[in-house]
């Protein structure tokens, strides 16, 4: 979980990602543009059924949420409050391993995942509104996930190992005997450090209007293991999105992105702490993605605003032992305006093809009207499956909270955060009095990155994500960055854009009362 050099290899144990969620099951194919927008992704209204089963276990009933047969492991949960006003529930989560009949785990269905109970603060934490882990289960045979009460929404992420994987069963004994690992590890990640090992490397220059300006890397087989960069002003907020990031790798342009789309910070300076970014206050965006290469590098900084800026940029180049899993590290960008809220679609992240593995992305949107925009569904497609291995929920269920109409305030994880939101930022947060406001007019940013839940790919990866408002009609802004590591072969269908990217800075674009 916090071996970076290891996520910008291909794994050498093969597994799929997979997901188990409440989204609903008249989703079959996208030919059907009913079905595939069908939007009541829970189950406490009568007549839905978007679980697995019922079963009765000495004359309880348990509802099945997941159930995988093979060597695998759950890399994440998330469950949301079935009442935003209300944390508490009466159901019991079970989680049953290797055909067990007695469950190897069981505890309050939010307080077990939440970082109250048994997995520790950051492992599992208490998001907004909802209960997220991302401590392993790991096992053997099988795992079966039930609750004792009727569910809501959820989602289980687990790893599918190939049949024949070796893969140790989780057991209470062998948690405990890992106490200090465990602690270890959560310090870890609340603590993040840029890399001091290595050779550092420094720009200070001012770059002007379509300039661009860039660090060479040393020659030979190396990595960036950190990267931070500092403007001299963001009092205009559309430079984080103006100024574009540029990085080469083995003479192949890898990443094309605009800064606050890279470092999660969305429009503007909106600060927030995760495992593999940080944003500071005083204006210093970190990276801590490994982006290893084999001959040559160079790190650019490309202007596109209509006024120079100042930059500081700082890189920390380490070794490298190049073998036949690394890969290189890519980041890209595409934004559109505008997006119509009607008729239901899918915006599509990107789409690759060869040999990778996803490793998160940041979402920045622009919202003409209170009302909440977020409840379209992910869909992540793999290796050219005829259904995706993952689907969602809802845009902020992906991004790791839940009731968004409402949650629209920051907060902050080593793997997700909402670094802004209508008015509200780390330096502006929701007051008690304004806790039930529903407003998410204006921008949002969201961003999500993965450790234990990559998701690797052999001959593809395509990632949409639904666009669903509860406004009809209304267009809406989208701009996102995505980070990946590929082969030197793996192409995207994303370009360099550097005209849509004026357009959209420039755009007017009025909110509607």
């Amino acid at each position: 979980m916090t071996d970076r050099d290891m996520v910008a290899k291909f794994p050498q144990n093969n597994f799929r990602l997979k997901q188990e969620s409440s989204y609903n099951r008249a989703s079959k194919t996208p030919q059907d543009t009913v079905g595939w927008f069908t939007n009541a992704d829970f189950n406490t209204k009568e007549g839905l059924h978007n679980f697995l089963r019922v079963e009765e276990h000495n004359g309880v009933k348990e509802w099945v949420l997941m159930d995988h047969k093979g060597p695998g492991a759950i890399v994440r949960t998330w469950m949301p409050y079935s009442n935003p006003k209300d944390p508490s529930t009466t159901s019991t989560i079970k989680i049953y391993l290797d055909g067990a009949t007695e469950p190897v785990l069981e505890g309050n269905m939010l307080g077990l995942l939440n970082g109250t109970g048994l997995f520790p603060f950051p492992l599992a934490h208490k998001s907004l509104r909802s209960a997220v882990s991302f401590f392993p289960i790991t096992y053997a045979k099988s795992c079966k996930v039930t609750v004792t009460e009727r569910p809501f929404f959820y989602q289980f992420t687990y790893r599918a190992y190939d049949e024949g994987t070796a893969v140790e069963t989780f057991t209470m004994e062998n948690f405990k005997k890992a106490d200090a690992l465990t602690k270890k590890v959560c310090k870890t990640l609340l603590s993040p450090k840029n890399s001091s090992v290595g050779k550092a490397l420094e720009l200070k220059e001012t770059v002007a209007y379509k300039e661009e300006k860039s660090i060479v890397l040393p020659k030979g087989t190396g990595a960036v293991r950190s990267l931070s960069l500092k403007l001299g002003d963001y009092q205009d907020s559309t430079v984080t999105r103006s100024v574009v990031l540029k990085v080469e790798f083995d003479g192949q342009e890898t990443v094309w992105c605009p800064i606050g789309d890279f470092f999660g910070s969305g429009i503007g300076l909106n600060p927030f702490q995760g495992w593999y970014r940080t944003v500071d206050n005083d204006g210093a965006m970190s990276s801590r993605w490994v982006m290893p290469y084999q001959r040559s590098g160079k790190i650019s900084i490309f202007n596109l605003g209509n006024e120079p800026v100042d930059v500081e940029l700082n890189a920390t180049v380490g070794d490298w032992e190049w073998d036949e899993n690394s890969m290189y590290f890519n980041a890209a960008w595409r934004g559109e305006y505008p997006v119509s809220t009607r008729p239901f679609s899918d915006w599509n992240y990107v789409t690759l093809k060869g040999r990778g593995v996803y490793v998160g992305d940041a979402l920045t949107i622009w919202n003409p009207v209170k009302r909440w925009w977020g409840e379209g569904d992910e869909k992540i497609w793999v290796d050219g499956e005829d259904f995706p291995s993952i689907f969602g929920t809802g845009t902020e269920d992906y991004y790791g909270y839940s009731w968004g109409g409402m949650s629209n305030d920051f907060y902050e994880h080593p793997f997700h955060a909402q670094p802004n939101s209508n008015v509200y930022n780390k330096n502006n947060r929701k007051t008690e009095a304004e806790f039930g406001t529903r407003n998410t007019q204006g921008y949002s940013t969201e961003t999500r990155s993965r450790a234990l839940d990559v998701m690797p790919f052999g001959s593809s990866l395509q990632l949409d994500m639904e666009v669903w408002s509860w406004t009809e009609d209304v267009d809406m802004e989208y701009g996102v960055g995505v980070y990946w590591y590929g082969d030197a072969a793996t192409t995207s269908n994303r370009r360099p854009d550097a005209e849509g990217l004026v357009k959209l800075t420039t755009n007017k674009k009025e909110p509607i009362d």
